[in-house]
């Protein structure tokens, strides 16, 4: 395995594609995934539990943040370095138990969208301890708040090591916003991004919805994102999501 594989990264978009105005002082990681990690001091904390691997204290560990934060991203990471399979809680089964022996690591994301079989799961987590294996967890919900219907699994997650992915702060909020444009080749100008952080959520999940909406108004109009159509945008999403948009 390559020196660097135990690094992360986020996208530093091209030169030619950012306004020099929006030039953000963040950590370069080089990348396992195919696309690179934004990193800052909201996802700090998971960040150093993924570069922390093999070397675990716990064998288990669940990574919380909302929608849209990179739990996925991290996970995916995670497996590269790991060689571990990764199922949806929803759909966990027997299988699981092959593969968390086959490979001696197992990723088991999505836990507030339901845990399939719970007994399970907890038979994962007693492999953890009895042999070594390892287990990283991902869920939008903390352990504590997950409708889990058997006590002892309901006991162990709640004892296992947590890591929160919280809403970007400021620069992290702007960057992704930057990046997600110049995913789909659009440059705006740097005071529609500072009014579209200064109007949205602060999340990652509302930055997805906002570049949509930008994307698709200014697709149907012919015309580069300005400020009038961010507004618009915001406007557009926050008439589907009450959530999403406020100050």
């Amino acid at each position: 395995m390559p020196e660097n594989a135990g690094t992360l990264a986020m996208t530093v978009p091209e030169p030619k594609a950012v306004p020099e105005q929006l030039v953000f002082d963040l950590p370069h990681r080089p990348a396992l995934a195919l696309e690179d990690f934004l990193v800052g001091a909201s996802n700090a904390a998971a960040v150093a539990l993924v570069d922390g691997w093999p070397n675990w204290t716990a064998r288990a560990a669940i990574v919380v943040g909302p929608a849209g934060s990179g739990k996925s991203h991290l996970t995916n990471v995670w497996r590269l370095k790991s060689a571990a399979a990764s199922i949806p809680a929803s759909e966990l089964g027997e299988e699981a138990l092959g593969e968390i022996e086959r490979t001696g690591a197992l990723a088991i994301e999505d836990l507030d969208r339901g845990i399939a079989d719970e007994r399970i799961f907890f038979h994962l987590l007693n492999l953890t301890k009895e042999k070594g294996h390892a287990l990283l967890a991902t869920s939008r919900t903390a352990p504590g708040d997950l409708d889990v219907a058997l006590p002892d699994l309901r006991s162990r997650l709640r004892a296992l090591p947590m890591v929160r992915i919280d809403p970007p702060g400021d620069e992290i909020l702007k960057a992704v916003l930057v990046k997600l444009f110049t995913d789909r080749q659009l440059t705006p100008e740097p005071h529609v991004i500072t009014h579209l952080a200064l109007h949205m959520e602060r999340s990652f999940e509302a930055a997805i919805k906002v570049v949509e909406a930008c994307d698709q108004l200014a697709l149907a109009r012919q015309r580069s994102v300005t400020r009038a159509i961010a507004a618009e945008a915001l406007e557009r999403v926050r008439s589907q999501s009450p959530a999403v948009g406020k100050d």
